[in-house]
């Protein structure tokens, strides 16, 4: 890894500023956690930064809470639930700076984790006296937020300037190794499969993955958008009328590597369980919500001779059945393949979930923002600014 990880630090009776992502969903008040995923995400590097002496101070916003505080979006509730799965005491900060938070700095084996850094609006707009002051409260900095990376916040990228040593916690330097290996020397043939709803979305994707890949799926929504752009009838599917003439130019530059849906399952109109059909020319009148059998299966072939794939966004509809045939499939083929698979972005990782293929998947990114940037080639703040190894 060309970044310094947390392996490489000597953190024996060091004070380590961590910025993890506690970025949970609450219960309405604000008293409950709804999903602990992201918590234990951040366990196995808390873990090791304890086993190797250091004493914690643990930073992460939660919510968008304007630069004010709200006890709605306080860390209250990730506090108590972090004491549970580390079977240790975890002292909660009433502020992220200040005196107070100064009187109660960690000693090694101490957890301490500090108030919602976006009570403060330093943090979203990276004022220098706010990231140096959250520095002050540590000797080394480790960051094991990949889904904040996209962001150069005081807490992200700010606060590493004040500090002599910057580095990748496990769960940063996994999503590094992964996403690294997809995009810039991936073992081939290499396939990136793309859904969702908008080209807009992943203009810079499909370009930059254009000179990585083998191939190109394109399912989901966006497909409408190219296949109007062929000059193909497309109904009343959803197409962005603005980007016909940008789906043109990335199908010429493609040449054969983009792949576009041969069949279609639509509806009249957009409900669960709505009578559908399959077509090869979508009707006026009906609707493109899930990629049709003759797709899933030239698209399941590719796949099956594919030794690293990335796949970002469902081919179809998959929250309402039976629009999710056409995701659930590739999310098998995908597990079969025993390719190399990275996956990002939330609805691909509940379509694998729904398939119940989620082990069969070699990393799954915590970062929809982040892992999209990184997959259109943008150098995302809170990596580069880490110590170079």
């Amino acid at each position: 890894m060309s970044k310094l990880s947390i392996q490489n630090l000597d953190l024996k009776n060091k004070r380590v500023f961590m910025r993890v992502d506690f970025n949970v969903p609450l219960a309405e008040g604000g008293k409950e956690i709804t999903s602990d995923k992201r918590i234990r995400a951040s366990i196995p590097t808390i873990q090791y930064a304890l086993e190797k002496g250091a004493g914690l101070v643990l930073a992460s916003h939660l919510g968008r809470p304007k630069g004010k505080a709200n006890a709605e979006m306080s860390l209250a509730p990730v506090a108590k639930r972090l004491e549970q799965l580390l079977g240790r005491p975890v002292k909660m900060a009433a502020d992220c700076i200040g005196a107070s938070v100064e009187a109660i700095k960690p000693a090694p084996g101490e957890v301490l984790l500090l108030e919602n850094l976006r009570f403060h609006p330093g943090e979203e707009k990276n004022e220098p006296g706010f990231a140096k002051a959250l520095a002050s409260l540590a000797d080394l900095y480790v960051n094991d937020a990949f889904g904040s990376a996209h962001r150069a916040h005081a807490s992200t990228e700010g606060m590493i300037r004040f500090l002599p040593q910057a580095a990748a916690g496990l769960l940063m330097e996994k999503e590094l190794h992964y996403l690294t290996l997809a995009t810039r020397n991936p073992p081939r043939p290499c396939v990136a499969i793309l859904g969702g709803a908008k080209v807009s979305d992943k203009i810079e994707v499909i370009q930059n993955l254009m000179k990585v890949v083998d191939q190109l799926l394109i399912g989901g929504a966006m497909a409408y958008t190219f296949l109007r752009a062929q000059e193909l009838p497309t109904g009343k599917s959803l197409v962005e009328e603005d980007k016909i003439g940008l789906a043109k130019q990335l199908l010429a530059e493609a040449g054969g590597k983009l792949l576009l849906p041969s069949d279609h399952v639509v509806a009249r109109e957009f409900k669960e369980h709505a009578p559908s059909q399959v077509v090869e020319l979508i009707p006026d009148g009906a609707m493109g919500l899930d990629i049709g059998p003759k797709t899933i299966a030239q698209f399941q072939s590719v796949v099956a001779s594919a030794k690293t794939i990335i796949w970002n966004g469902p081919m179809g509809v998959f929250e309402k059945p039976p629009f999710d045939n056409g995701t659930v499939a590739l999310a098998k083929a995908v597990a079969e393949s025993g390719a190399t698979s990275v996956v990002g972005g939330g609805d691909s990782e509940k379509a694998i979930k729904a398939a119940g293929v989620a082990d069969k998947i070699s990393h799954v990114s915590t970062g929809g923002g982040a892992s999209l940037e990184f997959l259109a080639g943008i150098e995302l703040p809170g990596v580069a600014a880490l110590s170079d190894n």
